[in-house]
């Protein structure tokens, strides 16, 4: 059989077999192997369908992308290795390849316009990882040659495989395991391109804050306004308020509760003796009617009257 020959078909079930009897001797070795299942729908969440739309929007690659998502579909990319500018991967074909993309970090101009555009409109790093995002915020990271996601001349394609093409079906397949790896874990994203995503909050923690509303004029109360709201007798501005100690001289004591002898007598306010005298004298009145009105008890005897003979 020449060089040039087709190689027998294999059917996909025998090829992934045979890809796992070979990861388990790698893995044996100590090696982590790290599989993307296999899945009609290649990615779901923003991060993942992102990364795919990307690479779809690009000539470049147009050609040769639908093999690679067949082989993505299928479960060929039994390891997928995602790390700092950098993307490993074993594809099951006819043999175990091996594919190897390298991506040129964020140039740090990019990075702090992309930060800057985004400042004050992302709360945490949560909804940032879970693609919560204002449209304007999402529009900025996809922006193409100015976003987070690679243009074509900043990645570089290998593989095993004796296809001339740089993108052939293996690395196709790679890439788009990319976009199901980020539904799982978006932050590989910001490591894959060498930058932090905690950068995108801290911006907007210290510098463009969102304004606040400001409240309208209409809205707010006068003081008097809000004194009859509350029934409350506001003091003026600048008024000392009262100690404590002219505050409970100034509580008039409470008077003994007077009898019918003593009602509508008013005490004399020209003094402390004279008000004490009056009040003695009332209190006098009030025990002589009270003991007038009391009759003693009887002794129980009957009296016997004596009358004359």
């Amino acid at each position: 059989m020449g060089y040039f020959a087709w190689k027998p078909y294999v059917p996909v079930a025998k090829r992934r077999e045979q890809a796992v009897r070979k990861l388990a001797k790698l893995q044996k070795k100590g090696q982590t192997i790290s599989p993307v299942l296999a899945r009609r729908t290649i990615a779901g969440s923003f991060w993942g369908k992102s990364w795919c739309d990307n690479l779809e929007s690009y000539s470049d690659f147009a050609n040769r992308l639908p093999r690679g998502r067949t082989y993505i579909r299928n479960g060929s990319v039994v390891d997928l290795q995602i790390s700092k500018s950098e993307v490993t991967a074993k594809v099951a074909g006819s043999e175990l390849y091996s594919v190897s993309i390298t991506i040129a970090p964020v140039a740090q101009p990019k990075w702090k316009s992309l930060a800057k555009d985004c400042a004050g409109n992302i709360d945490s790093v949560v909804e940032l990882l879970q693609g919560k995002l204002a449209k304007g915020v999402m529009d900025r990271v996809c922006r193409k040659g100015a976003g987070l996601f690679p243009a074509p001349e900043e990645i570089k394609l290998s593989c095993s495989c004796p296809d001339w093409a740089d993108m052939c079906k293996h690395v196709a397949a790679a890439l788009y395991g990319v976009g199901a790896r980020l539904d799982e874990q978006p932050e590989l994203l910001f490591a894959l391109r060498g930058v932090d995503q905690n950068d995108l909050i801290a911006t907007a923690a210290t510098g463009m804050a969102v304004p606040r509303r400001a409240v309208a004029k209409g809205k707010i109360l006068a003081a008097d306004n809000v004194a009859a709201l509350f029934g409350l007798d506001m003091a003026e501005a600048g008024t000392p308020p009262a100690s404590t100690g002219a505050a409970s001289a100034a509580v008039e004591p409470r008077r003994p509760r007077s009898t019918k002898a003593t009602q509508g007598h008013k005490p004399a306010t020209s003094g402390k003796s004279s008000g004490s005298r009056e009040l003695a004298q009332s209190t006098r009145k009030a025990s002589a009617s009270t003991a007038g009105a009391v009759r003693p008890p009887t002794s129980g005897k009957k009296s016997i009257s004596r009358s004359r003979v």
